[in-house]
């Protein structure tokens, strides 16, 4: 198996490094990752100025990794250009959540869509993460068995995965839709200027079975995506009303 990796915080990440690691053990693993953080970049693709990449400053042992001056769904772009045999693309291990409504705006995931509309099965994986970086060498055998369930066929495929800090087993789950109060933080800097925090609460609980349920009781969520946001209900409707 031909594994191309990505993620959205950066070629420096410890989370890059962990799955790599992991990856290594199901087949041949390329590292293309951003040369900066890109988090919550989103699905966005640089279209005014040329890509370009340069050989990783942190050395992964076995790897050839490169880092790109774009965002994620660039690197995957990039990577499936330069290595047209991958089999799959995973994006992660990103330091921090993508549960419910995150998804919308993660660049993780986003990296892993891209793969799936340039006709690469996609995953993609994120842990919480708090005062401390995330105990990677304790979630290794979830994450193993996670990617061991989601290689079992080549079929193209999108798929979000979360761990939580210390997993007790794992669930498959749908996306948990909530409404959120967006609230914007107003602070100042050391200089006296204004600067401003944009920051989310929900304003539900998780339901039962869905992405962020799981992961608030401990399991690790793996919720199957699909690219086609069509709500088909109320297609149907409307097609029956004419």
């Amino acid at each position: 198996m031909n594994i191309l990796i990505t993620n959205d915080d950066g070629i420096y990440s410890p989370g890059i490094a962990a799955l790599a690691n992991i990856a290594k053990t199901f087949g041949t693993v390329r590292i293309v990752a951003p040369d900066v953080e890109q988090s919550s970049m989103g699905h966005a693709i640089t279209h005014s100025r040329p890509l370009s990449y340069k050989k990783s400053p942190i050395a992964f042992e076995g790897i050839d990794a490169f880092r790109v001056n774009g965002t994620p769904a660039d690197c995957v772009a990039l990577g499936l250009h330069l290595y047209s045999d991958t089999n799959v693309v995973l994006s992660g291990i990103n330091m921090g959540p993508n549960l419910g409504n995150s998804m919308w705006h993660s660049g993780t995931l986003a990296a892993a869509k891209q793969a799936v509309l340039l006709g690469v099965k996609g995953i993609a994986l994120s842990t919480p993460v708090g005062r401390t970086e995330p105990d990677f060498e304790k979630l290794k055998p979830f994450v193993v068995s996670s990617l061991e369930e989601l290689f079992i066929n080549n079929e193209l495929a999108l798929y979000n995965v979360n761990f939580p800090p210390e997993p007790k087993g794992i669930r498959w789950t749908r996306q948990s839709v909530r409404l959120y109060d967006g609230n914007v933080v107003p602070g100042e800097d050391p200089m006296g200027r204004k600067h401003f925090w944009i920051t989310v609460t929900p304003l539900e609980p998780a339901e039962e079975d869905t992405d962020r349920w799981a992961v608030d009781h401990g399991y690790v969520s793996i919720t199957p995506l699909r690219l086609d946001l069509t709500n088909e209900a109320e297609l149907v409707g409307h097609l029956m009303s004419k």
